[in-house]
């Protein structure tokens, strides 16, 4: 998979608040920006998965799940 450069602009606020965030994980603030819009796209694809299997199975398949909700 190739790359394409994507440039924001955000304002000196945000900005220092990405630069913590990161520093407190080692990260560069690039990479701390790339594993958050991961993490997000994760959750949302993770959420749409289980949204269609409640659906195929109906709110009765949630009943033996172990306690996953």
């Amino acid at each position: 998979m190739g790359s394409t450069v994507l440039s924001l602009r955000v304002d000196g606020e945000l900005l220092d608040r990405l630069r913590q965030h990161a520093a407190k994980r080692g990260m560069s603030v690039q990479d701390y920006v790339v594993r958050t819009l991961i993490r997000d796209d994760f959750d949302e694809r993770f959420k749409a998965a289980v949204d269609e299997t409640e659906k195929f199975y109906g709110p009765e398949g949630r009943k033996g799940s172990g306690g996953l909700t």
